[in-house]
């Protein structure tokens, strides 16, 4: 039996593995890109159910896959494309809307929310049991978690974005862990070399690893250096950037 094809656009390795978790129990095949090239070639080399793309890719970004697809008559309206960012404005999502976009999510969705996603666009909804609520076990593994004061933001998280199982958010909390050395590399080259454009896509993908993991604080740093890289203020770059470091080290 062949399974479904589902297309990923996302260059983060941290978010494509928080998808790749969230829809591992549907009988579904993921593909995975990380540009817009791969992307199209992928689309053309074998059918594609439904199309999962972040706005803010290297080179190319998510509206132009969007439009590319709009002019492919190949390609055109027949597959529906979710628009998965941190970056929804009202704006966006109002431009989004007059290109034919079918369901827009934001950054950071929860399992829940991407599931739902995918089972609509491929009518599973009857043919496959949705993910249950968390069992008696797991939620009181996620309570004594929140007995602790200091860890009450990782309960909240695993609540809100891990449908209350907090095993999940171990698997994905210890993926994450390990990205964050090559992550913290990457920051450091992209300072010393005053790649401000690289150090933006590093922070504006963080913003949304860490609020998942339960960070909200380093979440807003992250979200603050994103802002300064923009802006190409080196001097609050490299200030959000130490203090993020940091804050990455000792995880």
């Amino acid at each position: 039996m062949t399974l479904p094809r589902v297309l990923l656009v996302e260059d983060d390795t941290s978010i494509a593995r928080f998808v790749q978790m969230a829809l591992d129990e549907l009988p579904i095949e993921l593909v995975i890109c990380t540009n817009v090239p791969d992307a199209m070639q992928a689309l053309h080399t074998d059918s594609v159910r439904l199309i999962i793309t972040d706005l803010m890719l290297p080179g190319e970004s998510g509206i132009d896959l969007v439009q590319q697809l709009l002019n492919d008559p190949a390609l055109g309206g027949k597959v529906p494309v979710a628009v998965f960012s941190a970056g929804l404005t009202p704006a966006v999502r109002e431009q989004m809307m007059a290109m034919k976009v079918w369901r827009l999510l934001s950054k950071p969705a929860s399992v829940l929310d991407l599931e739902a996603c995918v089972r609509d666009a491929l009518h599973l909804n009857t043919d496959q049991p949705a993910r249950t609520p968390a069992t008696e076990t797991e939620t009181a593994t996620a309570d004594s978690i929140s007995a602790n004061s200091a860890e009450t933001d990782e309960a909240q998280a695993i609540a809100t974005h891990f449908a209350g199982d907090a095993f999940l958010f171990k698997a994905y909390r210890d993926s994450c862990l390990h990205q964050f050395h090559a992550d913290v590399k990457l920051g450091d080259a992209a300072c010393a070399a005053q790649d401000w454009p690289a150090l933006r896509r590093l922070a504006h993908s963080l913003a949304t690893v860490l609020l998942t993991l339960g960070h909200p604080s380093a979440s807003v740093r992250a979200q603050q250096l994103e802002t300064s890289a923009s802006h190409l203020v080196a001097e609050q770059c490299v200030e959000h950037w130490l203090e993020l470091r940091a804050f990455l080290a000792r995880l």
